[in-house]
C-alpha cells in the first residue's frame, strides 16, 4: 500500500472514523521516521565517500555530494511531512477526546432528564415543605420525651427551703436534748450554811497590797 493510499485511502470512499484515521496517520508517521532514518544513513556514506575521494577521484566526490544534496532534499521533505501528520494526529485525537466526551456528556444529559422525567417541582417543594413539618414535630416529640414530667420537676423551691429550716431546726432541738442529762453530773448547790464561816481579809480591816 503506497504512502497516499495509507493517507487518502485510495478509492476505498467508505466513512473513515477518527479511530481509524489516528491509526492510519500513526502508521504512515511510522513509515516515514524509518525513511527518515534510513537517509541520515545514507546522507553519512555519501558524505564519507565524498571525504575519501575528495583528492583522489573528484569525480567520485562531486558525484557522492550530489547524491547527498538529494538524499537532503528528500530528508527536508519527509521531515515537512512528518510536521504535518504530527499536527493533525494531534488534532484528530482532540477531536476525538472531544466526540468522546460529549457523548458522556450527551448520555448523562439524556439520563438525568429521564429521571426528572416522573419529578414535578411544585410537588418536590410541597413534599419538602411536609419533610419540615414532619421534623419539627420530630423534634417536639424528642423534647417532650426526654422532659422527666411528673418526677419532682414541678416542685416549688420555696416549699423545699421551708422543709430543709424544718430539718435543721428539728436536729437542733435534738442535739440540745442530748446535751440536758450532763447536767446531773454536776454538783448540787448547798442549801444549808457552812458551819465555819469564812472570814475575808477586807471583813476583818486588813489591806492586803
Amino acid at each position: 500500500m503506497s504512502l497516499f493510499t495509507k493517507m487518502f485511502g485510495g478509492k476505498n470512499k467508505e466513512t473513515v472514523t477518527p479511530q481509524q484515521a489516528i491509526q492510519n496517520l500513526s502508521e504512515v508517521q511510522e513509515m516515514l521516521m524509518k525513511k527518515s532514518a534510513f537517509l541520515e544513513k545514507k546522507i553519512e556514506g555519501e558524505l564519507a565517500t565524498a571525504k575519501k575521494n575528495g583528492t583522489k577521484n573528484k569525480r567520485v566526490a562531486l558525484q557522492a555530494l550530489k547524491r547527498k544534496k538529494r538524499y537532503e532534499k528528500q530528508l527536508t521533505v519527509i521531515d515537512g511531512t512528518l510536521s504535518t501528520i504530527e499536527f493533525q494526529r494531534e488534532a484528530l485525537e482532540n477531536a476525538n477526546t472531544n466526540t468522546e466526551v460529549l457523548k458522556v456528556m450527551q448520555g448523562a444529559a439524556k439520563a438525568m432528564k429521564g429521571a426528572h422525567k416522573n419529578l414535578d417541582v411544585d410537588k418536590v417543594h410541597i413534599m419538602m415543605d411536609e419533610v419540615a413539618d414532619q421534623q419539627e414535630v420530630a423534634n417536639e416529640i424528642t423534647e417532650a420525651i426526654s422532659n422527666p414530667v411528673g418526677f419532682g420537676e414541678d416542685v416549688d423551691e420555696d416549699e423545699l427551703l421551708s422543709e430543709l429550716e424544718e430539718l435543721e431546726q428539728a436536729e437542733l432541738d435534738e442535739q440540745l436534748l442530748d446535751v440536758g442529762p450532763m447536767l446531773d453530773d454536776l454538783p448540787s448547790v448547798p442549801t444549808q450554811e457552812p458551819k465555819h464561816k469564812i472570814i475575808y481579809p477586807m471583813q476583818c480591816g486588813v489591806e492586803i497590797h
